[in-house]
């Protein structure tokens, strides 16, 4: 079955902020917009990011995994190898702070990938990762 975009519409409280991130940091191409929200090209997805008033932590909590407290929600996006080097090399550059640094996480294991999570301007956080072999993305 081929992958088809999905859509994701976010809370976010600095539109200025969230196109410095998205479009500057992350080099998303910018779509459609309005007074109050935008489209991003997030690798092929459709992130839609709507002004609001911030209510609170955008981390409900966090679940263990190898050894991590992953946030909870989060939300990301599969890269090709490369393409996530590349991306780690650039955050790193840029000094983000990570909530979880690049790193290989069930290394030798079936699901065996590298991942990142660190948080956009709002505190929304993303996972970025990558398999060695596309197909093992959904394997068990």
């Amino acid at each position: 079955m081929p992958l088809t975009p999905f859509h994701l519409a976010l809370p976010v409280d600095d539109l200025s902020a969230a196109r410095a991130f998205y479009g500057g940091l992350l080099g998303c191409s910018e779509g459609r917009s309005a007074e109050r929200w935008v489209d991003y090209d997030l690798f092929g997805h459709q992130l839609s990011l709507h002004l609001v008033e911030r209510s609170g932590d955008a981390v409900a909590g966090r679940n263990p995994v190898d050894g991590d407290a992953v946030p909870v929600p989060h939300f990301g996006v599969v890269l090709l190898w490369a393409d996530w080097q590349a991306l780690a090399e650039r955050l790193r550059a840029a000094g983000v702070a990570f909530v979880i640094p690049p790193r290989i996480r069930f290394p030798g294991e079936v699901g065996e990938q590298a991942t990142m999570f660190f948080l956009d301007p709002t505190g929304n956080a993303l996972e970025f990762k990558s398999f060695q072999d596309p197909s093992r993305v959904f394997a068990r």
